[in-house]
């Protein structure tokens, strides 16, 4: 499936390494694993792997809205296995071959019969059991019901997770208040609905208002509010 067209705002070089990692919840460092490659020695030489993420930044600098998903779905899959990144390569090259498609994370095969041969494929190379696969397809599959589609199939929005995404439980009663929209606040975090920025509504608690009256001068209910000073 396609990703590229004219103007179209998901592609835009968008956020830096570190605003990304912060809508994540991850350190830096591995993200700028995932999109500049590891560096490791052969022989005394020291070479660079390739990156997991394509950066759609032509001057490789600041990851797309695109590539923020990319890392999102990345992080489903390395975040509660610590596996090493040979073998998810490995499994997504083998997922990209099959269904000739470009960028397996984003693209909404990966979410159906994908997943299940991404899965396969992962669980024959870390000798995962059977449980241990079915664990970790609906951990992805939480993480992929963070995202909304449009008609073609690619995101449009992204609800990242506000509260506890380290724990080896899904966390999938994380409420959808906080969204990512490319085309609303320049893809910065936002309160879903409104288009108002969480950064709007943090700076304002910070600065000595009550969440109470942040409610009522946003017309916000008070879980919005309390929501969006979580997610900043």
């Amino acid at each position: 499936m396609p990703t590229t067209r004219i103007n179209d705002p998901r592609l835009a070089p968008a956020y830096s390494t570190a605003e990304a990692a912060q809508y994540l919840r991850m350190p830096p460092e591995t993200l700028r694993s995932w999109i500049a490659g590891r560096i490791y020695t052969v022989a005394g030489h020291p070479k660079r792997s390739a990156p997991l993420i394509r950066l759609d930044d032509p001057k490789k600098q600041f990851l797309s809205f695109l590539n923020l998903v990319e890392a999102h779905i990345l992080a489903a899959i390395r975040r509660r296995h610590n596996i090493g990144l040979p073998n998810v390569r490995k499994a997504l090259a083998y997922v990209k071959r099959d269904f000739h498609i470009d960028r397996p994370l984003i693209d909404q095969a990966f979410q159906t019969d994908g997943l299940d041969l991404f899965v396969e494929r992962y669980g024959e190379l870390i000798n995962a059991s059977q449980d241990g696969q079915r664990a970790m397809k609906e951990m992805i599959g939480v993480y992929l019901k963070r995202i909304d589609r449009d008609s073609k199939g690619l995101p449009i929005r992204l609800f990242p997770f506000t509260r506890d995404s380290q724990s080896e439980s899904a966390p999938a009663t994380d409420p959808r208040i906080v969204v990512l929209n490319p085309a609303v606040s320049f893809g910065r975090p936002a309160i879903t609905g409104t288009g108002i920025p969480v950064q709007a509504v943090y700076e304002r608690y910070k600065a000595g208002d009550s969440v109470v009256d942040l409610a009522h001068d946003f017309r916000l209910e008070i879980s919005a509010v309390e929501e969006a000073i979580r997610a900043a």
